[in-house]
């Protein structure tokens, strides 16, 4: 075998469309299940108030800071 490369036909054997499509749902499955640090990231992010705080002190004590705990009254 001297020819380094592949015939057109058989280009698409080393991929099984079976393998293809099992990794496309697990993709879909980790998009709808996020964790609940990139949840709170997002909450974060649509709160300018909350983002600007995060760009000094990071996400986590700006999430913290506006959404930790509730306030009454």
């Amino acid at each position: 075998f001297s020819d380094p490369f592949i015939n057109r036909r058989r280009a698409n054997d080393f991929i099984q469309a079976d393998m293809r499509l099992e990794a496309i749902t697990q993709e879909r499955i980790r998009e709808r299940n996020k964790a609940p640090h990139e949840r709170q990231r997002e909450i974060c992010e649509d709160y300018y108030p909350c983002e600007l705080y995060a760009f000094r002190h990071g996400y986590a004590a700006a999430y913290r800071h506006y959404f930790g705990r509730r306030r009454t009254k």
